[in-house]
């Protein structure tokens, strides 16, 4: 195969069209198309349809360009490892984007055996929105993504969803709101309870609704947060039950002086780890993904 063609049939794929495609690489539309229509010649399928004034990929298309993508992919990251490796003294660069839904205390676990490879490792987090996150992956200013859910429906992005684990919730309250709520059985607690929750983007706050209407039970929520750590903040104050992975029980019991009031296995955080590459390659990724597969998300989980 061609790489130089695939090259081409990638960049118009990617940029919106053969014109803008032309005005990046620097080369006539005509070059372009050319070289496209030796690319399908070879394959023996065509890769783009006309949908009116604009192209769009055929299902043959829709297959290349995820081969393209992490082909072209690997090149960059084979580039950058040599240079790393040929610079004496110089660490390699990995750029990490992280939900600020996401437990600190699980990101901090995830990413520290990166800074135990046998390579030294420049760690840079990045914490946004999970919108501004992939945007930062799709253009290559991030290696990776750790977030709660996999890539969301709809976003034109090409990216792949690699499932690490995930850990049932348990729900805290500071000692006087714990002891009122002691006065009934869980879940039943929680009604009329004040309630503290991660923003709506959050898939645990989704989860957490769609579970108390089924418990016909209804919290009063009285405030909402982006971030995991200012919530359990609040909670440590008094001013509201929260929600932490049960993995965690014991740590967030000591870091904020609150108590476990209930648990439930029908609410939980999933990891997941967002790359532009179908398979995970990378050997910081590599690391990330062995640490939760030898059991990070059993940790304190009862029995």
């Amino acid at each position: 195969m061609n790489f130089k063609h695939l090259f081409y049939f990638w960049k118009v794929a990617t940029s919106g069209g053969v014109l803008r495609a032309a005005e990046q690489l620097h080369t006539t539309p005509q070059t372009l198309s050319g070289q496209i229509k030796l690319l399908e010649e070879q394959l023996g399928k065509p890769l783009f349809r006309k949908a009116g004034r604009t192209l769009a990929l055929t299902e043959a298309g829709e297959l290349a360009l995820d081969y393209a993508g992490e082909i072209f992919s690997l090149g960059n990251e084979l580039e950058d490892m040599l240079a790393n490796d040929s610079a004496a003294g110089q660490s390699m660069e990995f750029r990490v984007g992280v939900a600020d839904a996401l437990p600190n205390a699980i990101v901090q676990r995830l990413l520290m055996p990166v800074l135990a490879l046998d390579t030294p490792v420049h760690l840079i987090c990045r914490e946004w929105r999970i919108d501004r996150l992939l945007s930062e992956l799709a253009v290559h200013r991030l290696d990776l993504v750790l977030t709660d859910s996999p890539v969301p429906s709809g976003y034109s992005i090409k990216a792949f969803s690699h499932r690490l684990g995930a850990s049932p919730m348990a729900f805290f309250a500071a000692p006087a709101l714990a002891a009122r709520c002691a006065e009934k059985p869980f879940p039943q607690c929680l009604h009329g309870a004040p309630m503290l929750l991660l923003s709506e983007d959050s898939a645990v706050r989704r989860q957490c609704e769609e579970l108390v209407r089924s418990w016909q039970i209804r919290p009063r929520v009285v405030a909402e947060f982006d971030d995991s750590g200012l919530m359990k903040a609040f909670g440590r104050e008094g001013h509201g039950i929260f929600m932490a992975p049960s993995v965690l029980s014991a740590e967030t019991c000591n870091q904020f002086g609150v108590q476990e009031i209930g648990r439930t296995q029908e609410i939980e955080q999933a990891y997941y780890a967002i790359t532009v590459q179908k398979r995970i390659t990378h050997p910081c990724t590599e690391a990330i993904a062995r640490t939760a597969r030898e059991g990070l998300f059993t940790l304190g989980q009862p029995g």
